[in-house]
């Protein structure tokens, strides 16, 4: 079946087995590697990305259900050289051990933050609740994104995301 997915601001078309899953077609056919395969069950959140703005599991999408959708990857995130204020965050607060639930754990972040811009500790461990971590204990999770929402809240993010944003969307810089 044929298919066109925009992936992390790239179109591309391409023959998939229906029975594809999202997740297998992101790594295996556009080399989107840090979309991490976990569990293929859906428990773990290592291979969520963002599927038209919100997260999904990968492993529960087919690719075809993908279809003229816009997917975000772990990749897709940082712009020019600059991390998402959420994986600058997760870097300044130590907020991994092994790495391998990482990605995951920055989506599911991302969309957490759309939702609740200012979460509290309760919200952001329910919010992140589908994503598991085996190493940290989450403290440092937790910690990293209540830091990022504060580094996120209007006016408050570095100058050079405001300006990658705006960039991105059409408006002001060069």
């Amino acid at each position: 079946m044929r298919i066109t997915v925009t992936v992390d601001g790239t179109k591309y078309t391409d023959e998939v087995e229906p029975r594809t899953l999202l997740v297998h077609h992101l790594r295996e056919k556009l080399g989107k590697v840090g979309t991490v395969v976990g569990c293929d069950t859906s428990n773990c959140g290592a291979c969520t990305v963002h599927l038209d703005g919100h997260s999904v599991k990968s492993c529960s999408v087919l690719a075809v259900q993908a279809d003229g959708c816009e997917v975000t990857t772990i990749e897709g995130l940082a712009r020019d050289g600059n991390l998402h204020p959420v994986q600058k965050a997760f870097n300044d607060n130590h907020a991994l051990q092994c790495g391998f639930c990482t990605p995951g754990m920055i989506m599911q972040s991302i969309d957490l933050l759309a939702d609740n811009p200012d979460p509290d500790e309760k919200a952001v461990r329910e919010g992140l609740e589908g994503n598991l971590c085996r190493c940290t204990g989450y403290q440092n999770i937790v910690r990293a994104v209540r830091d990022a929402a504060k580094n996120m809240s209007p006016g408050a993010g570095p100058e050079a995301e405001r300006i990658a944003e705006n960039k991105h969307v059409g408006v002001g810089g060069d």
